[in-house]
Order: C-alpha cells, then sequence, then structure tokens
C-alpha cells in the first residue's frame, strides 16, 4: 500500500516572462517501508519536490497525498533533513534534538522525552559529544545532529534532500551505513533526493532519475535487486551493480551530459611565449618556436622528459604547542611532461599540503621539488592551480577575470594576440556564449569553467587542482572533468590534482599516487592507469579493466580507513589481487577493447 503519493504534481515560481516552471506533472507512488532514491542535475528541482513532498510549499497544480489524504503544510509524520543542518548554535547536541522531541511529544513525561532524545543521539553515534555546541562540532557531526533530530520525531517518512553532499568521502560512506541501518532497524519510508549514483544505488530499493529542468519530469525507474546489507567494496565485484551503474549512467549522461554549446569557431592561438619561458630562453616574448611554457602543447613541444617534476624526500613539519608535527615525511615521485597525476587519499594525509609546496605557497621544511631543472621556492605563473572555489572577482565578466592573468603573463603583446588568447580558452570550457556574463551571475559550475580557463590560458609548465569539483554535485562534476580532459588533452601540460574521488582519480590520471594517513604521511602506493585515451565515462564504465582498478582503490582506502597503518604485505596483495582480475578478465576479452564487463 502506497504510503505518499505525488499525483500530477506542477511547481512553478514567477510570473510572465520570468516564470519558471521547475517540475511539470510528477507522478510518484512509494509503498510503506521503502527506500526511493532520485536523482537529478542541480537545478533540475529536487529540492522544490522534496520540500513538497514536506508540505512547505504548496504545488500549483495536482498534489501530495499522504496515506489517502492530501497534504495542506508540513507535519511531524514527514520528517526532512536538508543538506543545510541549521542548528541553534547556543544550545548543545541533546538541546537541538530535544527541542524537537518536544514540539511533538510535549504531553510526554520529560524523563521519557530525554530518553527518545538519547536513544538517537546513541543510533547516530554522539553519545560522546551530546553536550557540545555546534561550533565544536565537525560537518559530518552536525549532519548527524540534523539525522537524529528528524528520526527523534518519529516520523513515518523520512525526506532526506541531499544530507551528505558537502561532506568528505569518508564521513560520507560511513554516515550512508547509518542510513542503511536505519531503513532497516527502524523500517523506515525514506525518499533520498541525492546526486551520487554509487549513494543511490547502495541505499534504496527503487533509483528513479529526474530529467533536467525548467519542467522536470522523473524518468524510468531503476529497480534495485542487490541483497542487503550492501558492501560498497563487495558490490564493486557485483555484476549486477556493474549493469545498474552503467545503465543509471549511461541514461544521465543522455539526457543531460551530451548538451552541445554552441559557439563561435575558436579563434586562433597566437603561438608566442609567456614571460616566464622568456626568462628561462633569455629572450623578450615573440612568435616561439614551441618551448615549454609556451602555448604549444607541452606534448607537441619536441622530445618529452620523464623527470620534469622531481619531488626529492619532501617534509613538511608545522610548530605546535606540543611539538613538532611532520604532517608530510619523504614524498619522493617523478613526474614525466605531459603526465597527469592524481592524490587520493583520506582526509588529513597531506594532499593539499604537497600540492601547495609544489605551488610555491608553501615552504618546504626538508627535500625540495624540482621543476623543469629549476628548485621551487615561490610561487609564479609557471605553477597554475584551480582550487575548490575559483576566487573570481565578482564584479568583473568571466572575459575581465581570465584577462587579469594573461595581461601578468603576457605583458609584451598586443591587445589582439591577449583577446585571441582569453577567447580561446573561454571557448573550449564551454563559456564562449557567456563570457561576457558577471561571475557573480554565474552557477558554481560555471565559475569552475572560468577558473579552468584562467588556469590554462597562462601556459603553466605545471597545472595544480586542488579537488577541483569537489564542491559540485556529481553530475556537473561529470560534466566538467570531460572539459578538463578535453582541454589537458590539447594541451598536454604537466598536471597533478588532489581528489578524493575514486571514479575521478582513474578517469584523469596516467598514475593515481595513493597516500598513507597522516601524520608522517607518505606514498602508500602508486597505481599506473593503462586505460585507453581519450577517455570518456561511457567507454570507460564498460572497460573490462576499469572496476579493477577501482577495486585496488578501493581496497587501499578501506586498508587506512580509521587512521589504520597497513602493512606492505597487506598493500602488496591488494595490487596482486587487481593484476589477478585483470588476467583473468583478459582470458575472456583481449585486453584494452571496450566491452561488456567481467567480475
Amino acid at each position: 500500500m502506497a504510503i505518499l503519493e505525488c499525483s500530477g504534481l506542477s511547481v512553478g515560481f514567477g510570473a510572465g516572462e520570468d516564470r519558471n516552471e521547475v517540475l511539470d506533472d510528477i507522478f510518484l507512488s512509494v509503498e510503506e517501508g521503502e527506500f526511493v532514491a532520485i536523482v537529478g542535475f542541480s537545478g533540475s528541482g529536487k529540492t522544490t519536490l522534496i520540500s513538497a513532498m514536506a508540505g512547505l510549499i504548496e504545488p500549483d497544480t495536482g498534489g501530495v497525498i499522504y496515506r489517502g489524504k492530501q497534504i495542506d503544510g508540513p507535519s511531524p509524520e514527514r520528517g526532512v533533513v536538508f543538506q543545510s543542518y541549521s542548528l541553534m548554535p547556543w544550545l548543545s547536541v541533546f538541546g537541538n534534538i530535544m527541542l524537537a522531541v518536544d514540539s511533538v511529544f510535549g504531553a510526554k513525561p520529560k524523563a521519557e522525552r530525554a530518553e527518545l532524545a538519547n536513544r538517537y543521539i546513541d543510533m547516530v553515534g554522539l553519545s560522546h559529544a551530546k553536550d557540545r555546541k555546534p561550533a565544536e562540532l565537525s560537518g559530518g557531526m552536525r549532519q548527524r545532529v540534523a539525522v537524529a533530530r528528524a528520526l527523534a520525531m518519529q516520523p513515518e517518512v523520512l525526506l532526506l534532500d541531499e544530507p551528505l553532499s558537502a561532506l568528505d568521502a569518508l564521513t560520507r560512506s560511513k554516515l550512508q551505513d547509518e542510513f542503511a541501518a536505519i531503513s532497516q532497524q527502524e523500517k523506515k519510508t525514506i525518499i533520498l533526493i541525492t546526486n551520487d549514483v554509487d549513494e543511490a544505488i547502495l541505499l534504496a530499493d527503487r533509483v528513479i532519475p529526474l530529467t533536467p529542468g525548467p519542467g522536470a519530469k522523473l524518468g524510468p525507474e531503476f529497480k534495485i535487486d542487490l541483497p542487503r546489507p550492501r558492501d560498497r567494496g563487495a558490490m564493486n565485484s557485483d555484476d549486477d551493480f556493474i549493469r545498474l551503474r552503467a545503465a543509471i549512467t549511461d541514461y544521465l549522461i543522455k539526457i543531460g551530459m551530451d548538451r552541445e554549446v554552441e559557439n563561435e569557431p575558436l579563434a586562433d592561438l597566437p603561438n608566442v611565449i609567456s614571460i616566464e619561458a622568456g626568462r628561462d630562453k633569455g629572450t623578450a616574448q615573440s612568435a616561439g618556436e614551441g618551448a615549454s611554457g609556451d602555448l604549444t602543447p607541452a606534448g607537441q613541444a619536441g622530445n618529452v622528459r620523464e623527470r620534469f617534476i622531481d619531488f626529492s624526500q619532501v617534509t613538511k613539519v608545522y610548530p605546535t604547542p606540543k611539538g613538532p608535527l611532520t604532517v608530510v615525511d619523504g614524498f619522493d615521485l617523478k613526474i614525466s611532461q605531459g603526465e597527469f597525476i592524481t592524490l587520493i587519499g583520506h582526509s588529513g594525509c597531506g594532499k593539499s599540503t604537497v600540492l601547495s609546496m609544489a605551488a610555491g605557497l608553501n615552504s618546504i621544511t626538508g627535500g625540495g621539488i624540482i621543476l623543469d631543472g629549476k628548485e621551487i621556492v615561490a610561487a609564479g605563473p609557471d605553477k597554475a592551480v584551480v582550487f575548490q572555489s575559483p576566487s573570481l572577482m565578482p564584479w568583473l565578466s568571466a572575459y575581465e577575470n581570465v584577462m587579469l592573468g594573461v595581461e601578468q603573463v603576457f605583458p609584451s603583446l598586443s591587445a589582439a594576440e591577449r583577446k585571441d588568447i582569453v577567447q580561446y580558452y573561454l571557448q573550449i570550457v564551454g563559456l564562449g556564449d557567456a563570457m561576457h556574463r558577471l561571475a557573480s551571475d554565474m552557477s558554481n559550475g560555471m565559475r569552475q569553467r572560468v577558473g579552468i580557463a584562467r588556469a590554462f590560458a597562462l601556459s603553466p609548465k605545471l597545472l595544480l587542482l586542488d579537488e577541483p569539483f569537489g564542491m559540485l554535485d556529481s553530475l556537473t562534476r561529470w560534466e566538467l572533468q570531460d572539459v578538463l580532459m578535453d582541454v589537458w588533452r590539447q594541451t598536454k601540460v604537466s598536471a597533478i590534482c588532489v581528489t578524493h574521488d575514486v571514479d575521478e582519480a582513474i578517469l584523469l590520471a596516467d598514475r593515481v599516487v595513493m597516500m598513507s594517513n597522516g601524520p608522517n604521511a607518505k606514498i602508500g602506493n602508486v597505481m599506473d592507469v593503462d586505460l585507453p585515451h581519450p577517455r570518456s565515462r561511457k567507454e570507460l564504465l564498460a572497460h573490462p579493466d576499469y572496476y579493477a582498478y577501482r577495486e585496488e582503490l578501493l581496497d587501499f582506502l578501506e586498508a587506512y580507513e580509521g587512521g589504520a597503518d597497513p602493512s606492505q604485505e597487506q598493500l602488496q596483495s591488494i595490487q596482486q589481487k587487481r593484476a589477478a582480475r585483470i588476467a583473468r578478465q583478459s582470458s575472456i576479452e583481449p585486453a584494452g577493447t571496450i566491452g561488456t564487463p567481467a567480475a
């Protein structure tokens, strides 16, 4: 029997020419005790849909039916957890949850209400922190408070609006496990809004895509028949999981990722030398012959040097009140010219510290880093950095933000040549039609495109990316990963990208460098990614070796989970497991071909 239904639900905002039709004719029926995940793009109306189900907004047509009756407002029977936890900062964890319990169960004795609050505080693993205030909690702990608060109201339906999207990968996986346990222990009906396909498959009985807006509709549903409890590591070897993941991803790509941006033909890119390359040559800026640092793609610049970047026993120590703290200890890596490296590891393992030292933004305590024959001692335009937030000037347009850097790196060029450089990179990141839009009027994804264009336009010797898509939803991240790959293929600049996303690490990299836990973090494992270029997400998911690489990274992260220090024998066994799986798959299908994934 359906506990909650959406019947012909349509919602729009504004009037006249400014009217935005967000949802159009949504039909959904959710059975009691069912876990349904709805996946969709940013701006597709996911939050509008969950708000309508909660009774927080009134639809224009149709309605939401709860146990046979149309709802007319919010009710404690339908608990909501949003991405933003909105806790009362002056109250403790216990106080925040008691506030909700008192509003619903005010007639119950005080001791009984306190017992109810403590029960759910314990369920989300916060008993040790029940007296702390939100300012003393991490982001993951605050989100746990929000979940406990919703559960303590004992709703029959739990509505989750991307509650984990702002959390790091490890915290997110722990809360995913808690949601899975809650759905089974509490027998709750749960509707989860998410942008993470893996999260949806891990938790749900059904996964339903929401098409891009305006006028978003529900797409075909995917039934998840995988047995419970579901282990994310074990699922990686499950044929049914692999097929489901590929099918859902393929559908999402078809409805959103293949949207073509119509641009004017690319401007001619002048063959000029950046100020940094000019200094290396001891010449002024002029038409160049393809030296490192000019605008000629590095992969076409002659012989590729194998030790273009050399990290030699790099160490970073910070002074603390308790004594010196060694964050990175003996990081040693040689990178070839034009190679793309991804760095992965748990939070606190020193990934961003390594990147900041390579950028010249953070001093090196011991060892050294050599770039193109020179030791890195300070920041400079030969090392371009793309952060999570691109730090644009909001009052300037995309064009003007990129031009700021180009004017610094190419001061001797004519105005027309600088214009060609800026337009070229804005066009290849898909902003040809929006280059004169103010940064303040852009979405997060568009701003990050500007940041990528700006970094490449500097013609750096080394591109450094510090979780550049970490603040974006999964589907926007896919799109920008494709943009990054397209631009990198044309420039072949040497690149290092810090990420916590296993799929991103494999998709982008020639090698994945896995770091051990901090403090005293170092390289724990290096994995060569022998998958064909150019890579597309769809072909990668179908490649028989892809899930072997994915399994190695997942096993590595699991080995270091919770601060563990695995032995070299354990790490070697993980590598051998991957090699054996690829060998087994190669006997079924020739290596390097694109086909149906094998176990």
